[in-house]
């Protein structure tokens, strides 16, 4: 039974659905290439740190792509996982069923996503709606746990950072990029809070030697939030915002109450976040390959591909606060700003991370 945490309704603003011009299926290219650069990691990992006993123990190995959108890219992160364990169950002399649980929020285009399923499935695929901020399985039910490009998403913004009686309050801006420290402290406990929710729940959920692999859109090490390029580009995207409250498209109010639900952590970051959890230990960190989505690898940057690509993982929530109206001035400004400002790709710092976790017990802790 579900706990009453994962009944908790979430702020949910899933990727865009369908196949249409702004579809995440036609603008996730960045996450397909940290997936293709991150299957010799996950085949890695499998057969070094997976647990043998669970081999033994269990016919049936499950696996969970949590923030799994609508594919393709987890139709290929799932084969690769499958791939890489199938091998190491033949060196055992064992052959085992394979299950596949896609979990993203409740108002995930789910119907494209299983209409979208490779013909030559080699595994029983199911869609497990809600937040990976709660529990989403039973108690030690899933083997190996995937999500990439996904935890860097909160369970909410901060209440502090719109309310006008608060020191936090973030007035003309919609993220902590360039933000008072209030600001930036706030987005931080919110993503501690949010983290440790995750990572209980995981730690519930996943057998003991299991394992769970998260690939992550972060900053360096030491890297302050002003420097780095995640927050650059969202601040371009508020001045969008900004510049049609002050042509009177919008109110400034409704600026205002809007603040993205996204921290972007370094792994030192996450590193202490595992460490205060306490139920997994930290197998290893690899960095990935920075791409800048483009087209046809042009060294000049495209801003409507890089519009494109926001708007497929934007528009959900956007569209929830202004409505539908502004969407196409919204992310047109945003294209003419990032090409005069594509300086930002030169001297922003970012780093794409992928971090391996191993579930045991406390006492097993050195």
């Amino acid at each position: 039974m579900a706990t009453e945490e994962a009944r908790t309704v979430q702020e949910a603003y899933p990727m865009m659905g369908g196949d249409g011009l702004y579809s995440y299926a036609k603008n996730s290219t960045q996450q397909r290439k940290a997936t293709d650069s991150a299957k010799e990691l996950i085949k890695k990992a499998i057969a070094e740190k997976l647990s043998k006993e669970i081999l033994q123990s269990s016919k049936t190995f499950r696996i969970a792509d949590l923030g799994c959108s609508v594919g393709p890219n987890t139709f290929f992160a799932a084969q690769n996982i499958l791939e890489a364990v199938e091998s190491k169950y033949k060196s055992e002399g064992l052959i085992p069923d394979f299950q596949v649980f896609f979990s993203d929020h409740t108002s995930n285009d789910f119907n494209l996503l299983f209409t979208s399923l490779p013909q030559d499935l080699r595994y029983y695929a199911a869609g497990v709606p809600g937040s990976f901020h709660g529990r989403l399985f039973p108690k030690n039910s899933l083997h190996f746990v995937h999500s990439s490009y996904a935890i860097h998403w909160l369970s909410r913004a901060p209440k502090e950072v719109v309310n006008k009686n608060s020191p936090a309050w973030n007035k003309g801006r919609i993220h902590y990029s360039n933000s008072g420290d209030e600001v930036v402290l706030a987005y931080k406990a919110q993503y501690d809070k949010d983290m440790q929710q995750f990572l209980q729940a995981r730690a519930q959920e996943i057998v003991y030697g299991g394992l769970m692999v998260l690939i992550v859109p972060g900053i360096p090490n030491g890297t302050h939030h002003s420097q780095s390029l995640p927050s650059m580009n969202l601040e371009l995207l508020g001045y969008c915002l900004m510049d049609l409250a002050r042509k009177g498209m919008v109110s400034e109010e409704k600026v205002d109450s809007f603040n993205l639900p996204i921290y972007n952590m370094s792994p030192q970051e996450l590193e202490a976040a595992v460490e205060r959890n306490g139920c997994f230990s930290l197998e290893g960190v690899e960095y990935l390959p920075l791409v800048v989505p483009n087209v046809s690898g042009e060294s000049k940057i495209n801003g409507q591909v890089l519009a494109s690509h926001l708007r497929a993982a934007m528009e959900g929530i956007i569209k929830q606060h202004f409505g539908e109206e502004i969407l196409d001035l919204i992310f047109d400004s945003y294209r003419k700003k990032i090409e005069e400002n594509s300086s930002i790709f030169n001297f922003g710092k970012a780093v794409h991370f992928f971090i391996i976790l191993k579930r045991i017990s406390k006492n097993q802790l050195s």
